[in-house]
């Protein structure tokens, strides 16, 4: 009784400092977010121009991460909404709407009046009801310099059948968040975790909300036992039964003033409800401890729920933290949760059934077998390191180490031997190493698309797609193929000071999805001084500069500071600028 009550008290005592640490994060954080209210505001304004629903084939999307890509239930499409692209000096975020045509291979871009408002890290779930449904909840915007930011608790909910977004209003749901988890599970959205930012604190988050889909009405779960310490970016999946699997994420904490200690989580938990699956059910956690190759400490892996009663985990980066600088090793292999054996194992690529048909016949021409025992006997025995090299537009050699390890039988090695005497190895294509890349799988076939790796200070972000049959897992497809005229940086440098002053607002010549992105808003443009042809920034800047500040004055009140007025007001002309030309 007497450890039961210490554990109690010291439980509610960490839910104190929680709740005090909340408070402290929400009242900085407050001033942030109303900065940043009024570009939303704006952003939210020019959406509001669209009418109709406007479906047009085009181009690949740009590159991104932290979006999210959903299989429609009931089409051979993925549903990409969303996501983040950072050139060097500014952010961009995006609440476009793409549909990806597996058969045909072919995208489409989907204008759909009154969308949700751009943003990132947050969190998509598709349910089959009506034609199919995507739920979004919460994610977050950040200003241009990518150093405030607003996090979103809203719902919203894409109709797929009709091609309409509604927002969800209802009381109780969980506080603006980005990095959290969401799941359907059932006729419920399960939501657990994620973290709260502001310019000088932040919190992580343990709580686990449940949103029921026919009542549309939340509820704060308080589930029995111990659960995962506070984290965002894990993985979530759902048993058949209607259970919650929770592994792995990251999570920091202050150590002393402005020195903070990331921790990568590699435990793994079971939130398991102990009635018929009613809202007002008793939850449970548990601890699970499973078998097999669990994944390598990691952060910034995605997601997915396989065949076969299993959940995927798929690249990610392990940052080795030093006083003055992080340097990442990110990866592109698959780890495989198979749910009901409670056992990890990493997912090995077989290589083409043809290609082993041809080796085994070579095999049995050969006049003796101790050629092969001879072979086997040089096989490299450790991993293996792949050096790739690929060159961006401006003439940056990025290189690829990619770790392959050893093949774990011996049929297996004397098989990738001949592979690469036949210079099958070399050529075998796969995605590069990445972290923060969009995953779904539909029909078997799991999909990659986008993410990021770092070279150095430089961060370069993807807008390849590649596909592989989990079935067979023989494979990996290259749908589209990374390109390198895509990759912009620009450096910090070039642009300090104006940065100060007018939030990132040299942001150079945006790639071309900035141009795409808002072309079709035709009547939303002609409300704002329209940009002359060849007309520089600066010299539409200059023109319409009073005419923004008052526009940026009627968004945030008479109260707001003219500095902050005057920041708004250069960050929407900035934006409408790059729209435009």
């Amino acid at each position: 009784m007497g450890k039961k009550g210490k554990r109690e008290k010291k439980g509610k005592g960490a839910e104190k400092t929680a709740a005090k640490m909340e408070r402290k994060v929400s009242r900085r954080a407050k001033k942030e977010e109303e900065d940043l209210e009024a570009l939303i505001a704006e952003f939210q304004s020019l959406d509001a121009k669209k009418t109709q629903v406007i479906e047009l084939s085009c181009p690949p999307p740009s590159p991104r991460l932290n979006g999210s890509l959903s299989a429609h239930p009931e089409k051979d499409e993925l549903i990409l909404f969303g996501g983040e692209y950072f050139n060097g000096q500014k952010t961009y975020l995006y609440n476009e709407l793409y549909i990806y045509n597996i058969r045909k291979n072919s995208w489409s871009k989907v204008e759909i009046p009154n969308p949700p408002p751009r943003r990132c890290a947050h969190q998509a779930a598709v349910v089959p009801t009506a034609g199919g449904q995507l739920w979004v909840f919460g994610g977050e915007f950040a200003s241009p310099n990518g150093e405030q930011f607003y996090h979103y608790k809203d719902l919203w909910v894409l109709h797929l059948a009709t091609k309409t977004w509604e927002q969800i209003k209802a009381s109780g749901g969980p506080s603006g968040r980005s990095g959290h988890r969401m799941v359907a599970c059932k006729r419920q959205l399960i939501i657990f975790g994620g973290f709260h930012e502001s310019a000088r604190d932040y919190i992580y988050y343990n709580d686990v909300y449940a949103f029921n889909l026919d009542c549309f009405t939340w509820n704060k779960l308080a589930p029995s036992g111990i659960g995962p310490a506070p984290r965002s970016g894990c993985q979530m999946a759902t048993t058949p039964e209607g259970s919650i699997i929770i592994y792995g994420g990251y999570s920091k904490q202050r150590i002393k003033k402005d020195v903070d200690k990331g921790t990568l989580h590699t435990d793994m938990f079971l939130l398991k409800t102990e009635g018929a699956g009613k809202e007002e059910d008793r939850w449970a956690w548990s601890r699970l401890n499973p078998s097999g190759v669990k994944p390598t400490p990691r952060s910034g892996f995605s997601v997915a729920i396989g065949p076969n009663n299993r959940s995927l985990l798929f690249g990610g980066v392990h940052d080795e933290e030093e006083e003055e600088s992080i340097e990442g090793d990110f990866f592109n292999d698959i780890y495989f949760y198979d749910i009901g054996k409670n056992r990890w194992f990493p997912g090995q690529l077989k290589g083409p059934k043809s290609e082993k048909r041809k080796r085994r016949r070579g095999r049995q021409a050969e006049a003796e077998g101790a050629g092969d025992e001879e072979m086997e006997k040089q096989s490299p025995q450790g991993p293996v390191e792949i050096v790739k090299e690929v060159v961006a537009e401006d003439g940056t050699v990025m290189t690829i180490k990619q770790v392959i390890s050893g093949p774990a039988e011996e049929k297996e090695r004397s098989e990738s031997e001949e592979e690469e005497e036949d210079g099958a190895l070399g050529q075998q294509v796969e995605p590069c190493p990445r972290s923060n890349a969009m995953l779904a799988v539909k029909h078997g076939v799991l999909y990659v698309y986008g993410g990021m790796f770092e070279v150095g200070d430089r961060q370069f972000t993807l807008s390849d797609l590649y596909s592989i049959d989990l079935h067979k897992m023989e494979e990996w497809k290259v749908l589209v193929e990374m390109d390198p005229k895509a990759q912009e940086w620009l450096e910090e440098s070039e642009s300090d000071e104006e940065d100060d002053d007018m939030e990132g607002a040299e942001g150079g010549e945006e790639e071309e999805e900035s141009s795409e992105e808002e072309s079709e808003d035709e009547e939303g443009e002609e409300q704002h001084p329209s940009v002359q042809p060849d007309e520089k920034h600066a010299d539409y800047l200059s023109r319409t500069e009073q005419y923004w500040i008052k526009l940026a004055r009627s968004n945030m009140g008479p109260d707001a500071k003219e500095k902050k007025v005057v920041k708004v007001a250069h960050a929407m002309a900035k934006t409408f600028y790059e729209d435009s030309v």
